[in-house]
């Protein structure tokens, strides 16, 4: 892949709770693709972020944002309305993959397995719970494992939940509530048209959650999976589905829960994340690694998928 040398501004950091893993992201974006002989502006962003690109003025936008209001299409359309390319999935992509509900409901139909579940009220925890224990409780619209608890007939949070017990119940006033899944963490990305392995999670101690996700030395990452080929094959299939379904663009990356001793009818998409890390810890520049892709051309091919989509070459 030759790309020409281009002026891309990595869009990074915000006021999401995911800022500072979306500064290390981006900046080691930006390396890469100096590396590669592109001139890169780096932008953290702020509540002028519009005009910083405008006097900018980028080839492209290397969308380098995770969480709200990078992930859920609003920067996507902002960056529509001044006609400026960008990297990762569109405004409606966007909109319907970062809310969990509503990509049950563009997944599911289609033969997609995910968890079941309902959204629930925090208040309402209060009263009883909304599912029999053990149950997952996370917010609709977060990533990264952000506000993820797992509630159990063990935990100290109360039965029911009382409401000085530290939880998401306090940040968010709705949540998603689904049926704990036993068994193993994995996650599958895509770049462009095509799934690339699987990533077994196992985590030292606890579940996979956000600390877990960017503390060095707290997750293992077997690269790729000590899983039978049909889990394999499987996890690859449904991650590259909902790729075509969500509409997604450059990269994506599918996590997934599987109950090994259930086989394939045990195992469960949970979310597809349209903006996946870019960190020295993050799953797909290890799976472009583990199949022989780079780290800097990752990043020209995110930025060639994107170029291609907006008419622009590359």
């Amino acid at each position: 892949m030759t790309l020409p040398k281009l002026h891309i501004l990595v869009l990074m950091g915000g006021w999401a709770n995911e800022r500072e893993v979306s500064l290390m992201s981006g900046n080691g974006v930006a390396d890469a693709l100096e590396s590669k002989g592109h001139t890169v502006t780096r932008l953290d962003m702020g509540r002028d972020v519009a005009a910083r690109i405008a006097e900018a003025a980028p080839d492209i936008v290397f969308n380098a944002l995770h969480g709200v209001p990078g992930e859920d299409g609003t920067v996507q359309g902002m960056l529509d309305l001044m006609d400026i390319p960008y990297t990762h999935a569109g405004l409606a992509t966007s909109v319907v993959a970062i809310d969990k509900e509503l990509t049950k409901q563009a997944l599911v139909p289609h033969g997609v397995p995910m968890p079941g579940g309902r959204v629930v009220k925090s208040e309402d925890l209060y009263g009883c719970d909304p599912l029999p224990r053990p149950y997952v409780l996370k917010p609709v619209n977060e990533g990264s494992s952000v506000g993820v608890s797992i509630v159990t007939d063990e935990s100290n949070y109360g039965n029911p939940i009382q409401r000085d017990a530290e939880g998401p119940w306090q940040q968010f006033s709705s949540l998603l509530a689904e049926p704990y899944i036993r068994g193993r963490e994995l996650t599958t990305a895509v770049l462009g048209d095509k799934a690339l392995c699987v990533t077994e999670l196992v985590p030292k101690s606890g579940f996979y959650d956000f600390q877990s996700k960017y503390t060095d030395g707290l997750t293992e990452h077997v690269c790729p999976a000590e899983i039978p080929e049909d889990i394999a094959a499987l996890c690859c299939e449904y991650a590259l589905r909902a790729h075509r379904l969500l509409g997604c663009r450059g990269v994506s990356r599918s996590d997934f829960r599987w109950d090994d001793e259930r086989g394939a009818d045990g195992l469960f998409l949970l979310e597809t994340n349209t903006q996946p890390g870019m960190t020295p810890l993050s799953l797909v520049p290890e799976q472009a690694r583990y199949c022989g892709i780079s780290y800097p051309d990752l990043c020209e091919t995110i930025v060639a998928d994107a170029l291609r989509f907006f008419g622009k070459g590359g």
